[in-house]
């Protein structure tokens, strides 16, 4: 590994799952010896399953990775002692690679702007260590961080706050936004980290004219190696740059030099933008085989089957759903995603269950109101005198397997056939 600099690793998601495997395992297979990985838990310190996550972070480099990696435990400054807190900082100045992902970007840059962390995560770049900023962590390394959480949920008016601005140091003038390519919202547009198109533009007009927007989408990393003044993209999507001069595009396997993030254009690299459509069945346009394309797929195939009464279908639909999310688990899906996907599958058992409350319990119940209204009608013309149409419509119901038995207490039906 370079001595000087090393590199800033940014992920739009994934970083715990089968897709960036061999992305740590590369990163960290670049240092000499036996590098010391650390996972920094702040962005999610205010969770109460915030040491569930660092354990499955330690298990899945421990399982898949098959690399060590410590904890430096940094949950917040009310909550952590000063002692407790000058070790994690200890266990961070020592590392060569350190891991952040999930949990709120606020929340983590409110902890880190009155600690030493920003500062021992700069200086460990400059030594030539790794920081792999994922998820709500990427969204804290640009000179803005976006409140997803205030705006999506609590209705906040759109806004930026202030990142802790690591890639400024090293000449980068962005703003970082992972899951570019979301398409959990399934009718509605959930691009853009969770703010749709229509928000989003109306975010980019509040930006400074010299900051540029640096999109990820989901399970896709950008690796800026400083050393040899490179990107590359790396994983299943794409990554975005957008300024006022327009946007580049970076499939994965691409590499730039890292001038065209500092806002040169170097061979032509940029391209007018054109906007994107709103339209929320666009969300899934980049990832045709996305984990949410396929519930999606699956939820209305299945809502057919229950339209048109296809049993076959339905049931289908979901033995299908449910080996999906099985098979989503076992390829190390975002746990997020399979929770929500779990919810589906329950919501479309439970429409399932009140649709065969509100169904005829056996054909007798089925056919009873069309039959008993043929009654009524037969027994007008039997008041009428009319027998050869009462007979009409009781041999007509015969054809169909429906006995009809005239009695001193009037007529009764039952089913033959």
């Amino acid at each position: 590994m370079p001595s000087e600099r090393g590199m800033i690793v940014l992920m739009g998601s994934g970083e715990l799952t089968a897709t960036m495997v061999e992305v740590h395992k590369n990163l960290l297979s670049s240092f000499s010896g036996s590098p010391r990985a650390t996972f920094l838990d702040t962005p999610a310190g205010f969770q109460l399953n915030v040491d569930q996550i660092s354990h499955k972070a330690v298990e899945y480099f421990r399982v898949h990775v098959q690399h060590p990696l410590n904890i430096a435990s940094f949950k917040s400054q009310e909550t952590t002692s000063v002692f407790d807190a000058e070790q994690s900082f200890r266990i961070l100045r020592e590392s060569d690679y350190v891991l952040i992902g999930p949990g709120s970007p606020t929340y983590a840059v409110r902890q880190w702007m009155v600690s030493p962390v920003p500062e021992i995560l700069t200086q460990r770049i400059k030594s030539g260590g790794c920081l792999v900023a994922a998820s709500a962590a990427a969204l804290t390394v640009g000179r803005f961080t976006l409140p997803v959480y205030e705006i999506y949920k609590v209705g906040q008016d759109l806004h930026w706050v202030d990142g802790i601005n690591i890639v400024g140091q090293f000449g980068f003038n962005l703003v970082v936004v992972p899951h570019w390519n979301n398409a959990e919202g399934g009718t509605h547009d959930t691009r853009f980290c969770f703010m749709g198109e229509p928000r989003f533009r109306q975010l980019e007009t509040l930006l400074p004219e010299d900051v540029s927007v640096f999109g990820l989408d989901e399970h896709t990393a950008c690796i800026l190696n400083l050393e040899i003044d490179q990107a590359e993209i790396k994983g299943i999507g794409r990554a975005i740059l957008r300024h006022s001069d327009g946007e580049a595009i970076f499939e994965s396997g691409d590499r730039f030099p890292l001038e065209m993030l500092r806002g040169g254009n170097v061979a032509g690299g940029w391209k007018q933008t054109i906007p994107e459509t709103s339209s929320p069945h666009k969300v899934s346009e980049i990832k045709q085989d996305s984990f949410w394309d396929r519930i999606h797929v699956l939820e209305q195939s299945f809502r057919s089957g229950l339209e048109y009464q296809d049993p076959k279908k339905t049931v289908n639909s979901l033995l299908e759903l449910d080996r999906t999310i099985w098979q989503a688990q076992q390829d190390l899906e975002n746990e997020e995603f399979i929770t929500q996907a779990r919810d589906t599958l329950r919501e479309l058992m439970v429409l399932l269950g009140n649709q065969l409350v509100g169904s005829p319990a056996n054909k007798t119940e089925c056919l009873a109101p069309l039959v008993e209204n043929l009654l009524e009608l037969r027994q007008q013309f039997r008041e009428k005198k009319q027998w050869q149409d009462a007979d009409a419509i009781r041999d007509s119901l015969l054809q169909t397997g429906i006995l009809v038995e005239d009695t001193p207490n009037g007529s009764r039906w039952r089913v033959t056939s």
